[in-house]
């Protein structure tokens, strides 16, 4: 799509409709997202899921007695030499909002480290995100991780790593002093899908060489046979994320040095009633 049409899409309908706001205005509220001056920046890679919530946020900026700012920022991994900025700047400008972009070599800080390049790559755009919010003075930073993408790492955690553990909506970063948010909490991955087709946004092609082929499509391939099967499964697992009074899990696993002090209490009874 040429520069200047993109442009004109992008102001035909540059706002999300009331009705498909009622989620965000929900999680913004629930989790008590807003403070009176919040610098708020957006994590846009350009995808579906970050444009979406880079309208809706710009337009619940209109009506919300807490006021607040945005602007929005693009890690560029440098996975393709034809990086979108000229599309980028044009959809934040379509909402009146300034775009700030850095360029992290993801591939070549991944060959150095030796972990998963997702893994890598997930590090690195967060730690530049944190930086550059904290170096243009904004105090929080808006991700766009929705329902499924919180469901989906639940999932993943306790297969992977034994740990019940997801998403927060709120999550206050100690180091940098940075609070994040995440707003679309509530939205199914389908509903975001439908709202970006209402509004007329065009997401821009991911350029990630492993963009499905990571461990979290592996994982959303396994809820979606489960459900199959079950279609209660996703609803279920969304239920088991909640702090709940009905769960019954084991206490927390005891250091070996506390356990071994245990075993020699347990033993030396015996020697007291001989």
């Amino acid at each position: 799509m040429a520069f200047a049409a993109y442009i004109i899409q992008m102001s035909d309908k540059p706002y999300v409709p009331a009705e498909l706001l009622s989620k965000l205005w929900r999680t913004l509220i629930e989790f008590d997202m807003l403070s009176e001056g919040d610098k708020i920046l957006i994590g846009l890679s350009g995808g579906k899921d970050s444009m979406f919530l880079t309208a809706a946020l710009a337009e619940a900026q209109k009506y919300s007695p807490v006021k607040f700012e945005l602007a929005c920022y693009t890690v560029d991994g440098m996975f393709s030499p034809n990086f979108p900025e000229k599309e980028l700047q044009a959809f934040c400008a379509g909402y009146g909002l300034t775009h700030y972009h850095e360029k992290v070599n993801v591939m070549e800080a991944w060959q150095n480290k030796g972990n998963t390049p997702c893994f890598t790559c997930a590090y690195f755009r967060r730690a530049a995100t944190n930086r550059k919010a904290k170096e243009l003075g904004f105090n929080k930073i808006a991700l766009a991780h929705h329902h499924d993408d919180a469901v989906e790492t639940f999932l993943m955690n306790i297969l992977t790593s034994g740990q019940l553990r997801t998403f927060l909506p709120v999550t206050k970063l100690s180091r940098s002093g940075m609070t994040v948010l995440r707003p679309l909490l509530y939205y199914r991955e389908a509903e975001v899908i439908a709202a970006v087709k209402t509004i007329g946004l065009q997401p821009l092609k991911n350029p990630c060489p492993y963009d499905g082929h990571t461990k979290r499509q592996e994982i959303k391939e396994h809820i979606e046979a489960l459900a199959a099967i079950s279609p209660e499964v996703y609803d279920h697992l969304a239920a088991a994320m909640r702090n709940s009074p009905n769960q019954e899990l084991w206490p927390e696993q005891l250091a070996q040095k506390t356990m071994v002090t245990k075993f020699h209490q347990f033993w030396q009874k015996k020697g007291k009633k001989e």
